[in-house]
């Protein structure tokens, strides 16, 4: 018989949910949350993260894991980190060998995890959700639009809804990268690294309480991670871009040589006003992208923390 020192077996799943001012929705989705664990027949924990909301929502998450052994640890960071940080502080707790991952603000159904299971027990690495009837306002939809090209082409993959956070994750995957403080997760990264990737719909409702974390600032520094992540790409078709104009400039040079028929013979100021501009232009994106790439290099060389833990409740 085991005696009070030995740790408890791994369940199989983990679920990682992140919190931001949910004081009127944790409680029923912890319930719905938990309805569907167990009706999944497998052993399963639960890890809360507080993403430093200022209302009653760790108070609530205190109760929940006094009521309930399956929650295994509730987290409360010192101030919002953004939905990445919060992840990153829920996998350093999280023990199954397969995580879940998912919002607590009941716009996605818990109800919809068996489509999500019957799909990963096919042999899929990565399992994601999409919204498939998307219940967010034009504000929200078109820049997740844009985020989502920038996101396949970061990824290699053809996913349609990276914002989704109903996914689930083989967790050797997740604790390949070791991420932790300095290294946040970063879904992108993760998928990018997993062949058997799969897309199922699930159901999405509109927002009745609380706010969303996400802010058009930590949506345009996010898809910048994201470019930075290409690296080399972006380089790679500004060099493209430049062979294409210099050869295209050097075949029309060659043809006043050999032809005397012409293109763009006569070359006048607004012809050159524009190229200027377009030139100029095209520079100040790549000093930009050479710019914002150091600075993010900096950044890590510093190795401040995204998030602090301020209190840890843990079995």
């Amino acid at each position: 018989m085991a005696d009070a020192t030995t740790p408890a077996a791994a369940p199989e799943l983990s679920a990682l949910i992140t919190c931001y001012f949910e004081e009127k929705t944790i409680e029923e989705f912890h319930a719905r949350l938990s309805s569907a664990l167990e009706r999944s027949g497998r052993s399963y924990e639960i890890i809360f993260v507080n993403d430093g909301s200022t209302d009653r929502t760790f108070e609530k998450l205190e109760a929940i894991f006094a009521a309930d052994n399956r929650v295994s640890a509730v987290l409360d960071l010192f101030r919002n980190a953004g939905q990445p940080a919060a992840v990153t502080a829920a996998i350093g707790e999280a023990r199954g060998r397969v995580m879940l991952s998912m919002d607590s603000d009941l716009q996605l159904a818990p109800e919809d995890l068996p489509l999500l299971l019957q799909e990963y027990d096919k042999g899929y690495d990565v399992v994601s959700g999409y919204r498939e009837h998307r219940k967010d306002s034009l504000f929200r939809t078109l820049p997740s639009l844009i985020a989502n090209i920038i996101m396949r082409k970061a990824s290699g993959t053809q996913l349609s809804d990276f914002g989704c956070t109903f996914k689930l994750y083989n967790a050797k995957l997740i604790r390949a990268f070791d991420f932790g403080p300095q290294t946040i997760f970063n879904p992108v990264t993760v998928i990018a690294k997993a062949q058997r990737c799969m897309e199922v719909p699930v159901s999405h409702a509109p927002r009745k309480h609380g706010k969303s974390g996400w802010t058009f600032k930590k949506l345009w520094n996010y898809q910048m991670d994201q470019i930075v992540v290409l690296t080399d790409k972006p380089f790679q078709y500004l060099a493209l871009l430049a062979i294409v104009f210099a050869m295209l400039f050097l075949g029309r040079v060659l043809l006043d040589y050999i032809t005397p028929f012409s293109i763009l013979d006569r070359v006048t100021n607004g012809l050159l006003l524009n190229v200027l501009v377009i030139v100029f232009l095209v520079l100040l994106g790549g000093i930009s992208l050479v710019g914002e790439f150091t600075i993010r290099s900096f950044i890590l060389t510093r190795q401040a923390p995204k998030y602090i833990v301020r209190e840890i409740l843990k079995r």
